[in-house]
């Protein structure tokens, strides 16, 4: 019995040492997996593994008709294990020559005979992730592909590709300040439709698991804990690439013919407020031109005599001026206590009417007008300034537009000067941008829009978000006081300051600016030399206006400073521009009235309905397409109906037809359509041919 009792106390205590081992090791596996599991992922994280984020592919910024402005593509950074568990030697021996002549050829760096060295070294040491070359292009890496060795895979052999991405920008740098960048780093900044439309573009990164390598570089793997990415939006603007190349040229041309600082053109669509087209250029340290800052939108400074028209406006509208009333201007010049106020032309314009002194741009006769009717209640004036959205932002879509300034009677720099200064355009400070919204109103028969740059954002082709046309104020003025705005605006163009641009096509209304430029204490001088800022403003065809458009050119160095010469000459060849494209020649020749046509007018439409009214009135008529839809052409006593060109995936033609056939057509191709006015569709908003997206809203303006 002592040996069995001998051998059950040695099994027992052999059994409790083992239960004692046991429990420590289950002990540490509790520590290490709860307790300290955070310390050691994180130095195996730090020495071996990582997560790290997978970025998602920023989603595209697109023109109003589907075109790149900015976006991401990949590119590849090439690494090589050379002892990749399923390379046999027999591969590497028979192909690290044709692999060695192929690099050299495709990935350049080093020549054959360096590359076969390079890569037998890397081989030797046992290198499992060897750099082959960064930055590779899709086309490239698919050649590669294609090369002894590495065409029979990663397995074996050896291939590694990692992705990246990069922001490109097609066009270069047109509009490249308002289509914009993010910053790298949590810090960055943005700027432009990229700044602030970063959540709709990011998208939502991935996590994935890397590993490092000799060398401290680190390699992503495959593994459990990774997740994917959810790629980025794409952004619709409503930039016309073809139009703000247009805009961009002329606006560099003339700055360089003047030897400029700086200048801005921006034009927008009058029914819309939509922005075709924004050009923002600075001279840069080698003497060319460049986007580097957004002036349209966020410089203020003193317009000059482009503020003319809010200021004859207010005092239209209160009653205290109109266009009939006489002014003596005298010899060109006034004395408000120590400021004398000049015209340009120096002998004065003599007795003038009201319109005469908007359209001469009289210094001497706004002061006098406004500081008669307002020197004992500048309130009044200031506060109809106000009524008009004057002192107001825009809110416009983008960051960093410019703080208007307006003062208020009795503010801390008001004085006796400020209401005959502010009369032409001093003591006051807009933006180009807001200055061209409110003369876009007063071409827009008083309905102030809110500039728009982004009409949506979609996903895959579907639109997700729209942003429709916004009105700021319904009517900024009464008809009456529109009325003789635009009317003084074309007598600006026909007989005025800017007689230089009458066309005989098309009619312009408008109005110029030529203001010197504020240096600070210095005041207007610096030394002798005095600086300038030259703009032309305004709208066509005057009659039915479609577009406007403002250009300021900032400091013109060459002698010549007017706003007739230098900006307005970047408008007429913008204006010109669009008046040649065919969309303007139609609505040119479907607007004229040579009063002898005695045909009905048929419009366009549905071709069975147009056909049954032709043969009612006994029309001769013919008919060169079989197409449901058709527009109709007169030649003589003959109307000719030939097919409505619709391509999938563009917005087809719809000018021309009746509310019904429009919104058939549209809505059968996926549309949704908003309307105003009555009677035919004058115009629409996307234009014909522009790029479809699911959903995309349709706006028509209807005319009788």
């Amino acid at each position: 019995m002592a040996i069995r009792d001998e051998i059950v106390l040695r099994s027992g205590i052999v059994y409790f040492i083992i239960v004692l081992c046991a429990l420590a090791i289950l002990g540490n596996i509790i520590i290490l997996q709860i307790v300290q599991r955070g310390k050691w992922s994180e130095l195996g994280e730090k020495y071996v593994y990582k997560t790290a984020e997978m970025p998602a592919d920023r989603g595209d910024i697109l023109s109003m008709d589907g075109r790149l402005l900015a976006s991401s593509v990949p590119y590849y950074t090439l690494y090589m294990d050379t002892r990749s568990s399923g390379m046999s030697d027999n591969t590497w021996i028979n192909g690290i020559d044709g692999l060695s002549a192929g690099l050299a050829r495709l990935a350049g760096v080093r020549s054959a005979a360096a590359w076969k060295s390079v890569l037998t070294q890397a081989r030797k040491r046992g290198d499992r992730y060897f750099l082959v070359k960064r930055r590779i292009d899709y086309e490239t890496l698919q050649r590669i592909k294609e090369l002894p060795i590495f065409r029979e895979g990663r397995f074996k052999g050896g291939l590694v590709v990692q992705v990246e991405n990069q922001r490109i920008f097609p066009n270069s740098d047109l509009a490249a300040r308002t289509i914009g960048y993010v910053s790298a780093g949590s810090a960055g900044t943005g700027v432009g439709i990229e700044g602030s439309f970063e959540k709709d573009l990011a998208g939502s990164n991935g996590i994935v698991v890397q590993q490092r390598l000799t060398g401290g570089s680190w390699i992503t793997i495959n593994d459990t804990h990774s997740s994917e990415s959810r790629n980025g939006n794409d952004v619709v603007s409503t930039i016309d690439i073809d139009l703000q190349d247009v805009a961009s040229s002329a606006l560099r041309n003339q700055l360089k013919r003047h030897n400029a600082n700086h200048g801005c053109a921006v034009v927008m669509e009058v029914a819309t407020g939509d922005i075709r087209a924004i050009a923002n250029l600075e001279k840069g340290n080698d003497g060319d031109y460049h986007e580097t800052y957004n002036f349209a939108i966020g410089e203020s400074t003193e317009p000059g005599s482009t503020f003319k028209l809010p200021v004859f406006m207010a005092a239209l509208e209160d009653g205290a001026i109109d266009t009939g009333d006489m002014v003596d201007t005298g010899e060109g010049s006034i004395k408000f206590y120590n400021k004398i106020i000049r015209d340009t032309r120096e002998e004065g314009y003599g007795l003038l009417t009201a319109k005469q002194v908007f359209e001469l741009s009289s210094n001497v006769g706004i002061s006098k007008l406004i500081s008669e009717n307002y020197g004992d209640n500048p309130q009044a004036f200031v506060n109809r300034l106000y009524a008009m959205r004057l002192n107001k932002k825009l809110d416009i879509q983008l960051k960093g537009e410019g703080e208007p300034l307006i003062r208020y009677p009795g503010d801390k720099f008001w004085s006796g000067l400020s209401l005959p200064m502010m009369s032409h355009g001093y003591e006051v400070q807009l933006t180009p941008l807001q200055i061209l919204t409110f003369y876009n109103a007063v071409a827009n028969d008083g309905k102030m829009m809110k500039p728009r740059f982004v009409s949506a954002v979609t996903r895959n082709g579907r639109v997700i978000k729209s942003f429709e046309p916004t009105v700021i104020v319904n009517s900024i003025a009464s008809r009456s006081t529109i009325k003789k705005a635009r009317n003084m605006m074309e007598g600006v163009v026909e007989s005025g300051t800017a007689e230089n641009l009458k066309n005989a096509d098309y009619k312009i209304a408008g109005k110029t600016g030529t203001a010197q430029i504020a240096r600070g204490k210095s005041g207007y001088r610096s030394g002798e030399r005095v600086s300038y800022q030259a703009s032309f403003v305004g709208y066509f065809p005057a009659e039915n206006p479609l577009y406007s458009c403002i250009v300021v050119v900032n400091a013109p160095s060459n002698g010549v400073y007017y706003g007739n010469l230098v900006a307005g000459s970047v408008f007429r060849e913008i204006s010109d521009k669009i008046y040649a494209t065919s969309f303007f020649r139609d609505y040119s020749t479907a607007n004229s009235d040579n009063g002898i046509n005695s045909l009905p007018e048929t419009g366009n439409g549905y071709r069975s309905d147009i056909n049954t009214i032709l043969k009612e009135f006994n029309v001769k008529h013919r008919i060169d397409s079989e197409s449901d839809w058709v527009t109709t052409k007169e030649s003589g006593d003959t109307v000719t109906l030939a097919g409505v060109k619709t391509t999938e995936g563009l917005v087809p033609d719809v000018r021309g037809m009746s509310l019904r056939d429009a919104v058939h057509l549209l809505e059968n191709s996926g549309y949704r359509v908003r309307y105003s006015g009555k009677g035919k569709v004058l115009r629409q908003s996307p234009e014909h041919g522009a790029r479809y997206f699911e959903g995309q809203i349709v706006s028509l303006e209807l005319h009788m």
